[in-house]
């Protein structure tokens, strides 16, 4: 979890490998897409900055973060160095809110022990709206930016490993 003073666009780019040459795919959900979208743009400027040609970035979109699991799977289909999972559930009265994030969590760990391809978590769990706004372009910075610097490095890992 962020804290207060993290800002989570920042990095060094000089420790991050050349990503010319990966291939990586996002899998957006469309639910709360005011937080997803900006994630999405923070994870795709990113993956750019560090050299991945736009050809390279392939997005499909889903309807809400439970979907990002099978997402997620079949876009490891796809001949990708990492795959990207964005989404966003925001604390609500009912329970529903515990039941997605622990089911989305669990499917993303077993996408992550099961295949070669890495996937990488990218799903904001809030409390509040303005917490989401916050982290995905907000006063906290944007954690699709840190996604897509996570995905890069594990695209390294997979690619030396």
């Amino acid at each position: 979890m962020a804290t207060e003073n993290k800002n989570l666009s920042e990095y060094d780019k000089a420790t991050i490998p050349n990503a010319s040459k990966f291939r990586f795919g996002i899998v957006v959900s469309e639910w709360n897409d005011n937080v997803t979208e900006g994630l999405y743009q923070g994870a795709y400027h990113a993956l750019l900055e560090n050299g991945v040609l736009p050809h390279n970035i392939i997005r499909w979109n889903v309807p809400g973060s439970f979907e990002l699991i099978y997402g997620a799977k079949k876009m490891q289909e796809q001949m990708v160095n990492a795959v990207i999972a964005i989404g966003s559930v925001i604390q609500g009265e009912t329970k529903h809110f515990d039941f997605v994030c622990e089911g989305v969590t669990q499917g993303i760990k077993d996408l992550n022990v099961r295949r070669e391809t890495p996937v990488i978590f990218c799903v904001l769990t809030d409390n509040t709206m303005q917490q989401a706004i916050d982290r995905s372009g907000g006063k906290h910075g944007n954690k699709g930016t840190e996604a897509a610097i996570a995905a890069i490095k594990m695209a390294e890992l997979r690619k030396n490993s």
